[in-house]
């Protein structure tokens, strides 16, 4: 299961493919892509959810392959470069309002934000920020939007912190937890990753069937 981090050139990585960038750039490519996901609206399209996980899959190396990666540094990149992007993204919605979202032409990234604005609404900023975590896109757009929104800063600050660090942490542990306990799980880890990112999409499922039970009762109620 060990990857060379040497085994592709920059040339030839393919951003969308999670081993790609693992055997390219290592444990930076992990800081740089969480950064880029959080905090830069151009970087919606990336596998945070996916790469997380490989990572994590990639430290738990048998002694006689030896491991890729280190975990304690992929756990210092992955939340290193989450905490620091979010907190850039939001920033960005400070200084720059909406029109940066507004320049964009992508349906996808439009649909995330239409998203965000609806968690915001109906949680709360602070379970908001932290479900946000979860969607992908959505914890893209997020970000700027709070800026945007003018939400505090010390309250942005402690739930992104909160949610990033519940993120990142708990994808690279499971990744780490299968790898070290399934021999050759890299066999199947397309399908894995599919039900990972199915996966991050449960939190803000049972959010919405909880509030839809919610607003049921009330409306039931004399």
């Amino acid at each position: 299961m060990a990857v060379s981090v040497l085994a592709l050139s920059p040339l030839a990585v393919n951003l969308l493919d999670t081993q790609s960038l693992l055997a390219t750039f290592g444990i930076l490519g992990i800081a740089v892509v969480m950064f880029a996901e959080t905090g830069l609206l151009l970087g919606f399209f990336l596998p945070g959810d996916s790469l997380l996980f490989t990572a994590g899959l990639l430290c738990a190396g048998t002694a006689d392959k030896g491991p890729t990666l280190s975990l304690p540094w992929v756990l210092v990149a992955s939340v290193a470069g989450a905490l620091a992007g979010a907190q850039c993204g939001y920033l960005i919605g400070r200084r720059a309002g909406a029109t940066v979202l507004a320049r964009s032409r992508s349906k996808r990234l439009h649909d995330g934000a239409e998203r965000a604005k609806e968690l915001l609404e109906r949680y709360g900023h602070a379970k908001a920020i932290v479900l946000a975590r979860f969607v992908p896109v959505v914890r893209t757009v997020l970000n700027p939007l709070a800026g945007a929104l003018n939400i505090p800063a010390r309250v942005f600050t402690l739930w992104q912190v909160v949610g990033g660090l519940v993120w990142t942490v708990g994808l690279v542990l499971a990744g780490y937890a299968l790898g070290s306990s399934i021999p050759d799980v890299d066999r199947y880890l397309l399908p894995i990753i599919a039900l990972i990112v199915a996966m991050s999409l449960l939190p803000l499922a049972a959010e919405l069937l909880r509030s839809r039970r919610t607003a049921k009762h009330r409306n039931e109620a004399p």
